[in-house]
Order: structure tokens, then sequence, then C-alpha cells
């Protein structure tokens, strides 16, 4: 089954395994290597498999063009399985060796922060497609993400709930780890301020959390007009199974981490109509004709549909490598390239927009509400 994705608004600005092409092939000696940390295995393997194929087609795009400097680009996969303890063995294996001269990763924002002091202890740039928690990049001069963070995520959906639906009343549920909880901070905190009454809030462990109906029935039982779900897809799907199967019939929004074409998989009808933000997504009506130039390449070297993260990492890996061709191939050089660009003027400029950051490495992009339709 194929997501059919619909745009519903831009919100203003204030994130089975496949090989990539190109992996597994034995690179020459003169190969610059960049790690990719992503969640190869796990309940978030979906997502780090967009990760892994946008990151592996901006490699052969750029090999096919002569690499950087007649160096050809190699990429490291490490599997952190979307867990702590994982992303540390990833994060040690990269720093410890000094041919990985930048990572892109991680998605999960627990492992980003994981590996965060062991990747500045290192002395290599860690760059995130898909970390929203709002630590990510703080009180470190070595990582940096190309997509907003939960605080204005959060914000935005509590927003977004209540001047656009003109709702008063939500549910949370949310999942126990960093990304979860900060998220619903986030959106609580703004809810408060709007005057949005949070009717019920319940926590759940990702992969461990089967049965959802205590939480529903508790949404239900008082009055949520619409449910929040902070966490990922396969949780947010199960929910919406569990409150259909139920009678229940309340609309559903989630985060960044719900958008996912497993979401139908694993969702169904139950999950049409549900609402989720994105800092991106490749859809006719956004991006530019690089956007349409990159699905139609996704496309033809997968056979599949890119989503958010396979355009996040496609330009994380090509902001890289324009990084590398100017800086060259040295850790630290890398690192103070990424930390000029604070400008629009010194942007780059790929398939999600313009990429800069602020004095933490965050980055500010625009947020997208969109809808599962005819899914």
């Amino acid at each position: 089954m194929r997501v059919r994705w619909a745009i519903v608004v831009a919100l203003a600005a204030g994130a089975a395994m496949a090989s990539a092409p190109g992996c597994g092939a034995s690179a020459e000696r003169s190969a610059i290597r960049i790690g990719v940390a992503a969640p190869l295995t796990g309940s978030a393997a979906v997502l780090g498999e967009q990760m892994r194929m946008g990151a592996g087609l901006a490699m052969v795009r750029r090999n096919a063009k002569g690499g950087i400097g007649g160096r050809p680009i190699e990429l490291d996969y490490g599997d952190d399985r979307g867990r702590e303890s994982q992303a540390v063995v990833v994060a040690e294996r990269f720093a410890r060796d000094p041919g990985i001269v930048a990572v892109i990763g991680h998605f999960n924002s627990v492992c980003s922060l994981a590996g965060k002091p062991i990747y500045s202890e290192g002395g290599v740039l860690q760059f995130s497609p898909g970390s929203t928690n709002v630590d990510v990049c703080r009180g470190s001069d070595w990582t940096f993400r190309n997509l907003y963070s939960d605080d204005y995520q959060g914000q935005s959906i509590a927003r977004y709930v209540s001047d656009t639906l003109g709702m008063e009343r939500a549910s949370v549920l949310y999942d126990n780890d960093d990304y979860g909880i900060g998220l619903k901070t986030a959106f609580s905190d703004e809810a408060d301020r709007l005057g949005l009454t949070i009717v019920s809030e319940h926590a759940y462990e990702r992969e461990i959390t089967l049965d959802f109906s205590a939480a529903v029935d508790d949404a239900h039982a008082n009055g949520a007009e619409i449910i929040f779900v902070s966490g990922l897809y396969n949780e947010a799907a199960l929910i919406a199974v569990t409150a259909r199967e139920r009678g229940i019939l309340t609309p559903f929004i989630g985060g960044d981490a719900v958008l996912s074409e497993a979401l139908l998989d694993v969702g169904g009808d139950a999950v049409e109509g549900m609402l989720m933000t994105t800092p991106f997504i490749v859809h006719p009506d956004i991006g530019g004709q690089e956007a349409q130039d990159f699905a139609a390449a996704f496309g033809e070297a997968y056979d599949r549909t890119a989503d958010t993260w396979a355009a996040l990492s496609y330009d994380a890996a090509n902001q890289l490598f324009d990084a590398i061709d100017e800086a060259g191939a040295d850790r630290t050089g890398i690192r103070d390239y990424f930390a000029r660009m604070t400008t629009p003027e010194r942007a780059y400029h790929g398939v999600t927009g313009a990429t800069y950051f602020d004095e933490s490495g965050d980055c500010l992009k625009p947020a997208y509400v969109a809808v599962v339709r005819d899914g």
C-alpha cells in the first residue's frame, strides 16, 4: 500500500533494509570516507533505510561526476538500531577511525544525544538529518542538523490545533524517550499558553507497549477533540487502529516521525485523515525542480518513493561533499566550514531548501502539515 500525502498548510518559520547504490564495493585507498549512523534494524528501520538510500544516492551521483577533487566518496554505514546503547558503539567506532572525516546521523534523538560527547571528544562532525530534540546541538561545537528542533515543532502543532482547527481539548500519548518527551513538552507548554486544555496524557515504551486501549478510552471519556501522538509511525498506527476498533473516531495529529509509508502498512484505513508535521515532503507542491529531479532519480535507483528523511539525508550528504571540496578532507576544517554557515548568503541550497545554522548548530526551516488522504 502506498501512502498518498496531501499538504494541508505550510507553517511559517520562526527533521526491510535495502542496499544503497554502490554500498559494499571496496573503495580505492584514496577514497574519502563518511560515516552514516542510522537505525537499519529495529522499529525505526524504515526511516533509517530512507536515510541510507538518500545518502547513497548522493554518493553515487557525486562519484559519477568525479567525486571530490578526483577522489571517490565511500559511505560507511553503522546500525544504531534506534537505541542509545548501540549508538554509543557506532559513535565510538566512527570517532576512533581516523579515516572517517564526518558522520551523517543519527536519526533518533536519543542516539544523537548519546553520540554527541563521543563525536565532540573525537573531533568529528556529527550532522543529523532526523534528530529534533532541543538539546541535540546544544553544548557541542561538533553537532549540527538540517531540520528544525522540537521546541518549534511542538509549538507549531499546538498553534495549528488551536488556531487553525479551532479545537480546545486535546489528549497526548507520547513515547517515553528524548524525542517523545521533548516534543510533548513543547506542545503542552504552548497549549497551556494558548488555552488549549490537555485532558489526558499517557506515556508508552516504544516496541514494548502493545495495548493502548486504556489511553484512547481515557482520551474519549475526557472529551478530547484530537489526540496528539508524540512518537514514531508504528505506535501512531497502532494507537489509531485501537481507537477505531473501539468505535472512537477522534482525529489524530503527530510529529514528523509519524510520516512514513510504513504508517499505512501498519495502520491501514485507521490512519486515513491522520495529520502530521514535517520539515519537508516530496510532493509536487513543495520544492522546485531540484526536488522533482531528486524524486525521479530516487525512484529510478530504488523503485521506491523518497520520503522526508531520504531528502534530508541526500541534502546532508551533498552539503558535506561541498564542505569537503572547499575545506579538504580534514575533520576540523569541515567543522569550521559548517560553523561559518550562519547566514542565508552562506547557506547550502538543496532539495529541502536553504540550510544554515545558528550559533548552536541548529537549523530553522518551515514546518508543513501533511495528511494521509486516499491511502
